[in-house]
């Protein structure tokens, strides 16, 4: 998990006070101040991203009336299985029945005031304004009457394809507006996704085709495997995240399903950007924003050097510049150290950034 840059001196101090220690190695070996030194490693430059996300059927839709009302009927209950055009819900016609009527009769109306208007034009006994007009208010009421016949027609539901009813939003006798989910159909032949909001620190580091693990709660000790294949550019206007999918591969013995709690490990492509050298953590002093500072072990003299940070992780930190992968920092023992002083290193294991 990304830790705050902010925080670094706290993180550090906090990390040395508890893990520095005089008797790192015997006072009697040879002179110096004794440390623990870990050798700066090469990995990737971008920090795994860790977020949660849920199981949805590839192509869910969400299906809706294009005119509000009142719902006469659900003919559809969550999990069926529907064939393309089947109902799937309707409203009451009675009052959308008699709007698409009455625009019916307007429009009928404005057509045979503008006949006779155009034999009263054509005697000059109305101005051509007032024709004019009269077309005016017909072209008005067949637009109307064509769009109440339209919502008319999209009073009911019915399924665009093949598929399963994966949620309902309402029941009947409900009153809904015109746009407002009311069914969700969605395929399982057509594959699972993960669906996923994130933070637009975390969106700009992503690319179709980035690979991810998916642990789900249902299955915690299964790890599936995927490949992100849709970024969103643009964040949902209502919590400021962006959308993202992971596609899933199917794995024997998992039965997927939509609603299921995912937790998910993104591992970013680089794009060709150099990689950056990695440290632990607890090498890290004086930390101010993204510059901070470390000890480098030069035989036997601990040299201060200043690095520009890229971003912590939980045990390690990305370094921009400052130290090359190779070189030996102070991980214990930094804390009593001073530019140039004499020390007796020993050099303890570190995790390399390949296995981060």
């Amino acid at each position: 998990m990304k830790t705050s840059l902010i925080a670094i001196t706290s993180l550090v101090v906090l990390g040395l006070l508890g893990g520095c220690s005089k008797d790192v190695v015997d006072a009697s070996a040879k002179p110096g101040t004794p440390v623990n030194v870990a050798v700066a490693s090469s990995g990737p430059p971008l920090a795994v991203i860790e977020t949660n996300g849920l199981v949805g059927s590839r192509d869910e839709m969400r299906l809706s009336f294009k005119t509000g009302g009142i719902v006469r009927r659900i003919a559809v209950q969550e999990g069926e299985t529907v064939r393309k055009g089947a109902l799937l819900a309707e409203l009451e016609l009675t009052e959308i029945a008699a709007q698409a009527e009455q625009a019916i009769q307007l429009a009928q109306k404005a057509e045979r005031d503008l006949e006779r208007g155009e034999r009263l034009a054509a005697d000059q006994v109305i101005s051509l304004e007032a024709l004019q007009n009269l077309r005016t208010a017909a072209s008005i009421a067949r637009a109307a009457r064509d769009a109440a016949r339209f919502n008319l027609g999209y009073s009911r539901i019915t399924a665009p394809r093949d598929g399963v009813v994966l949620r309902k939003f309402v029941e009947e006798r409900e009153l809904v507006p015109p746009g407002q989910p009311v069914i969700v159909l969605g395929s399982a032949d057509r594959g699972y996704v993960v669906r996923l909001a994130l933070s637009d620190r975390d969106v700009v580091k992503l690319a179709t085709g980035d690979a991810a693990t998916i642990v789900l709660d249902a299955y915690p000790n299964r790890e599936l495997r995927g490949l992100v294949s849709e970024v969103s550019s643009a964040a949902d206007p209502r919590n400021g995240l962006f959308p993202a999918q992971i596609r899933l591969d199917a794995v024997a013995g998992v039965r997927l399903a939509s609603g299921l709690v995912a937790r998910v490990r993104i591992t970013p492509s680089h794009d060709g950007e150099s990689s950056l050298t990695y440290v632990p953590i607890a090498a890290i002093v004086e930390g101010n924003g993204r510059t901070a500072s470390v000890f480098v072990v030069d035989g036997d003299v601990a040299r201060k050097r200043a690095v520009q940070l890229r971003f912590l992780d939980d045990e390690h930190a990305a370094l921009e510049s400052g130290i090359k992968p190779g070189e030996r920092v102070v991980t214990e023992g930094a804390l009593y150290l001073v530019d140039g002083e004499k020390v007796r290193a020993t050099e303890r294991s570190a995790a390399t950034a390949a296995a981060r």
